[in-house]
């Protein structure tokens, strides 16, 4: 019997059609402790996340986006192991998204679930149009759409409609105020209206 953890994400990519990197959010466990003492040691989280060892520098978070592209372009479903790994890939158009986690101790049915409704919600947020220019357009909600799916490698949500009612939420201290001609001449029949008085009132 594996150890159990929720610290089941170890990355969460969107590469475009070249394999660059669109979006990248690299987990890592807020608590760790010395190799082989503690439970994150025990549950093999390195430095870099779940069974990883490192991926702290963007020179190793890069060869290793470069690696899982070189497994995800010849193709062969969904999931694909990269030991110690195992990635879930769900492409659209021109962005491949991907979830990492780890071999040894993940759920795969977790994992897609999750990619599943972060590519949902990302779905729902730009109203259908998932391409390459409006994901960078709305960076900000996918990034968002990202944090409220997994949080330091734990997962959050994985139902698409709460995450994105959670990132399009409108803040509650900010009103529509709606301004028109008719508001416009409303304004200004009181504004002339009170005039008036005033002046008949001297």
């Amino acid at each position: 019997m594996s150890n159990l953890s929720l610290y089941t994400v170890t990355a969460l990519l969107v590469l475009d059609s070249d394999g660059q990197r669109v979006l990248a959010k690299y987990y890592s466990p807020p608590h760790q402790t010395a190799v082989s003492t503690g439970i994150p040691a025990e549950l093999g989280v390195g430095p870099g996340g779940p069974g990883m060892g490192g991926l702290t520098t963007l020179k190793e978070q890069k060869a290793f986006e470069k690696s899982i592209w070189d497994k995800v372009r010849r193709g062969g479903g969904e999931i694909h192991p990269l030991p110690p790994h195992i990635i879930i890939i769900r492409s659209i158009i021109d962005l491949t998204f991907i979830i990492v986690g780890p071999l040894a101790s993940s759920n795969e049915i977790m994992l897609n679930q999750a990619l599943t409704a972060f590519v949902d919600s990302v779905n729902l947020l730009l109203r259908g149009s998932v391409e390459k220019r409006n994901v960078l357009e709305s960076l900000d909600l996918v990034l968002l759409a990202a944090d409220e799916t997994v949080d330091d490698g734990v997962i959050l949500e994985t139902d698409a409609a709460a995450i994105t009612a959670r990132v399009s939420r409108p803040r509650p201290d900010t009103t529509d105020i709606v301004i028109n001609e008719q508001t416009i001449m409303n304004a200004y029949t009181t504004l002339r209206d009170r005039v008036s008085q005033k002046i008949q009132q001297l």
